[in-house]
């Protein structure tokens, strides 16, 4: 628990290496998480999303409604048959090391996540064959075939543009990327530290120096420094918190529906943890699923605000299948289903990253599973360390958050898909692949519909993921901080946001 943040924070503004940081006006964020590596191609971190917001700019970005608009690019169409789109690129912007950003950049970034050996991108851009220069300031993607998600793509670290100049280091220890902020230094489990990027096209329009982003796990010591003033700004705060918060005349509480959802994900092919019951047979996690009851968890953590969830698509989304509803729980039911598969009593071990939520919520699953026949043992693990342990197959159920995409492939194609970028657990089924591979080449929604409750009919039989909740985007604010609002995507943008004094 990091009890000592004021303390750290004045040592910070004292000391001889951060003396800028008292200059002009800084903004201290309180993140719930330290993010992976500072490389949009390597990255998979929410929280890393929230970093990049103002480190890097992207080709394109999501508006409040969830639609594409203009960042980098500043316009673009398609040919006749949706397979070249067409980018106009802005005529003003540099990467922060001084070097231009045109059509050859371009170029250069979206080879790199494509050709990576551990880019994390490939298959959100599987469809593209090759960029084209058209011009100095436009870039022609060439598509194998029609792909409607594309765009939704390039509004996150797909469409990330870092300077080329930058690739042959280790550009996750010193990012040279667009956004209004670039890279000042990073201390591991500490702070991110950023400053303003005079050379961007909007710089009139940020006003903050420095920003400071302030990894604190703990929700009971990040909502104190809220309070204390130590930091001005936190993100998801917790659902027990809210009511503190809005009772504070020198706080402002803000909320937002999300796109994103929380799972507990399934090792089900990944090496030798996939050898368990759990791993290989749909019985026992249909019996694990009837175990929970989704409805304590929200009232009980989320205090009413963690809408129970059995699919990776949030209701108001088109592509909610209405036919899809949250699992009740029965213990008699998952007792059955454990003879059935031959099993008593089934030990099972649930990572989870290190939050105060998340240690609640696995505590809870662990104490209704018991009563079905399931030993639960919890694994706390470090955040950014979960996502590497999953990635390598050190897991055998995770309990893992998604934030969500405009694009519905966004939220179930990289986890479903044999190749999925993020299917940790190897899940694979040809048929599953078949129907979301062919959810990305129409662009009729009906059509999209219809292939996406295909898919989860599979999946729900199947059951490699069990979906818990919907994330809501909550934040704590300081009641100096105008301007602010939070989005669906739960992303920080601080374009026109001020401190009063």
């Amino acid at each position: 628990m990091r009890i000592t943040r004021p303390l750290l924070l004045a040592a910070l503004l004292a000391g001889t290496a951060t003396q800028a940081l008292a200059q002009g006006t800084t903004l201290r964020i309180g993140l719930q998480e330290d993010p992976d590596a500072l490389d949009p191609h390597r990255a998979r971190t929410f929280v890393g999303r929230m970093v990049f917001s103002s480190l890097c700019g992207k080709l394109v970005d999501v508006a409040p409604d969830l639609s594409i608009v203009p960042e980098m690019a500043t316009q673009w169409s398609w040919n006749e048959d949706n397979t070249v789109l067409t980018l106009a690129l802005r005529e003003d912007a540099v990467f922060h090391d001084g070097t231009p950003f045109d059509a050859q950049a371009v170029r250069l970034n979206i080879e790199r996540a494509m050709e990576l050996p551990d880019s994390l991108r490939r298959s959100e851009l599987a469809s593209v064959e090759r960029v084209e220069v058209v011009g100095e300031h436009a870039v022609a993607f060439h598509l194998s075939e029609p792909d409607a998600t594309l765009l939704s793509q390039l509004s996150d670290r797909a469409g990330m543009m870092m300077s080329p100049a930058s690739f042959e280091g280790n550009f996750a220890q010193q990012p040279v990327c667009s956004g209004p902020y670039r890279f000042v230094e990073r201390v591991q489990n500490d702070r991110i530290v950023l400053e303003k990027f005079e050379d961007h096209w909007e710089a009139d329009e940020y006003h903050f120096d420095r920003l400071v982003f302030l990894p604190i796990p703990d929700a009971t010591v990040r909502l104190a420094n809220l309070q204390s003033g130590d930091i001005e700004l936190l993100e998801r705060l917790a659902p027990n918190d809210i009511a503190a918060v809005e009772a504070d005349p020198n706080l402002v509480f803000l909320q937002e529906a999300g796109t994103g959802y929380v799972s507990l994900r399934i090792n089900t092919g990944n090496g030798e943890l996939a050898r368990t019951p759990m791993g290989q047979d749909a019985r026992v996690r249909r019996a694990f699923q009837l175990s929970i009851d989704r409805d304590v968890i929200n009232e009980v953590v989320g205090f009413g605000i963690f809408t129970p969830a059995q699919q990776p698509f949030p209701p108001a989304s088109a592509f909610y299948d209405e036919s899809i509803q949250p699992t009740r729980r029965d213990v008699e039911a998952a007792r059955a289903l454990l003879a059935e598969a031959g099993h008593e009593r089934v030990p099972v071990e649930l990572t989870f990253g290190i939050t105060t939520t998340n240690q609640q919520v696995s505590e809870l699953i662990q104490a209704m599973a018991a009563e079905a026949g399931f030993d639960v043992t919890l694994r706390p693990t470090e955040f950014a360390a979960m996502q590497q342990e999953m990635t390598a197959g050190n897991f055998t159920v995770a309990q893992a958050a998604w934030s969500g995409r405009p694009d519905p492939d966004g939220n179930i194609h990289p986890f479903a898909t044999c190749e999925g970028s993020l299917n940790d657990g190897r899940y694979c089924n040809e048929e599953v692949d078949r129907l979301l591979t062919q959810a990305r080449r129409v662009t009729d929604t009906d059509e999209r519909v219809r292939l996406y409750s295909a898919a989860q009919a599979i999946l729900q039989e199947e059951l490699p993921h069990i979906s818990l909740y919907y994330q809501v985007r909550a934040f704590g604010v300081s009641a100096r901080l105008q301007g602010f609002a939070a989005h669906p995507d739960g992303m920080i943008r601080l374009k026109g946001v001020t401190l009063s004094d």
